[in-house]
């Protein structure tokens, strides 16, 4: 069974809206919609698990009603970080899923995930237990010697930039939460769980990613978010 765990449970203090920016209606579709519906679109996708923001749950199951997101099975509160969200959404699936199953993770506010992109992540994880959709990066890492000057780089063949989606093996994903919260390992504030699983010694396999895949934090992603809505692809283009 393929789950996607989907993070919803932000409260978007940074765009400093009246409503959390999951649910900011896009030409009339508020953005976790866009989102759920690339998983209720792809075939390998089983059902759907939501990590909302506490006091939205019904504002979502309405949302889901009415653009008929059949695989949406359970909604579940949210944390104050998106790690405790994690592992509530994971908590909550111990008991449904088996260790075999596979849990794809993907935030909320990432609503352009490709189906190419999702299938590469369920293969992967399929192979190796464990997939993190990642692109090469492409732009100069330089080490700040002060404020103002540099002598170090890090070379750009090196590095890997990851997001979401990814996905885990159900069975070592409830474990790596139960020991990082027992043990405070890779649950700070800016901690994923991509960044937790190698805190506490895990090896992550790469999958594919998309440069579209973008994460609406602020008023000009949501003007990008709504081009590539606009955007036609070109059929001469390879």
């Amino acid at each position: 069974m393929n789950v996607a765990l989907i993070i919803a449970g932000g409260s978007g203090q940074r765009m400093n809206q009246d409503i959390p920016k999951q649910f900011i209606n896009v030409y009339d579709k508020p953005v976790i919609i866009y989102t759920l519906q690339e998983f209720e679109r792809h075939p390998e996708i089983d059902v759907i698990e939501v990590v909302c923001l506490e006091g939205w749950s019904s504002m979502l199951w309405a949302y889901a009603k009415q653009f008929k997101i059949s695989k949406l099975k359970w909604v579940v509160d949210g944390g104050e970080t998106s790690q405790e969200s994690i592992r509530n959404g994971v908590n909550h699936l111990k008991g449904i899923c088996g260790d075999e199953d596979n849990v794809i993770i993907h935030d909320g506010i990432r609503p352009l995930v490709d189906a190419s992109v999702l299938s590469d992540v369920i293969r992967k994880c399929q192979i190796y237990g464990n997939a993190v959709s990642s692109l090469p990066y492409n732009e100069q890492i330089f080490v700040m010697t002060d404020e103002n000057t540099t002598s170090q780089y890090i070379p750009r063949d090196t590095l890997r930039r990851v997001s979401t989606p990814q996905a885990y093996r159900f069975g070592k994903l409830a474990w790596a939460y139960d020991k990082a919260f027992a043990e405070r390992i890779g649950i700070s504030k800016s901690s994923y769980t991509n960044t937790m699983m190698v805190d506490l010694g895990e090896r992550l396999y790469f999958a594919a990613g998309s440069d579209k895949n973008i994460k609406i934090t602020t008023r000009d992603d949501f003007e990008l978010f709504k081009g590539y809505l606009r955007t036609e692809k070109d059929d001469w283009l390879k």
